[in-house]
C-alpha cells in the first residue's frame, strides 16, 4: 500500500474530509495545505511530503508518525543522523529482524 493509499483509508475510517484534513495539515508557514494537494498526495500524484507534515498526518489520521514515514521511503531524521555512526553490520541485522517482523 502506498502512501497515499494509507493517508485516505485513514482519513475515510476516521470520516473527515479531504477539505477538513487539508485544514489540520499546517506547512512551517503556519498556512493549511490545500484540498488539492491532499488529494493529489492521496492519488499518488505527488512526492510523499516532508516529515514535519508527516508528523502531522500521523497524529490527525491517529496513524505511527515511523509507520507513515516507512510508506513514504524515508526514516525520521534522527535515525538517518544515527546511521552514518552506525556498524553497517549491525544495521543489515537490525533490518533483517525488521523484515522478519513485517512479514
Amino acid at each position: 500500500m502506498t502512501f497515499g493509499q494509507i493517508v485516505a483509508q485513514a482519513r475515510k475510517k476516521l470520516g473527515i474530509s479531504q477539505k477538513e484534513l487539508a485544514n489540520r495539515i499546517k506547512k512551517e508557514d503556519g498556512e493549511s495545505i490545500s484540498p488539492q494537494y491532499l488529494n493529489d498526495i492521496e492519488r499518488d500524484r505527488r512526492n510523499p511530503p516532508s516529515e514535519y507534515l508527516i508528523s502531522q498526518f500521523a497524529k490527525e489520521l491517529k496513524l505511527s508518525k515511523h509507520y507513515l514515514l516507512l510508506a513514504a521511503g524515508t526514516l525520521p531524521q534522527e535515525d538517518k543522523e544515527k546511521l552514518s555512526d552506525s556498524n553497517p553490520d549491525d544495521v543489515e541485522q537490525a533490518y533483517r529482524a525488521f523484515r522478519r517482523q513485517i512479514k
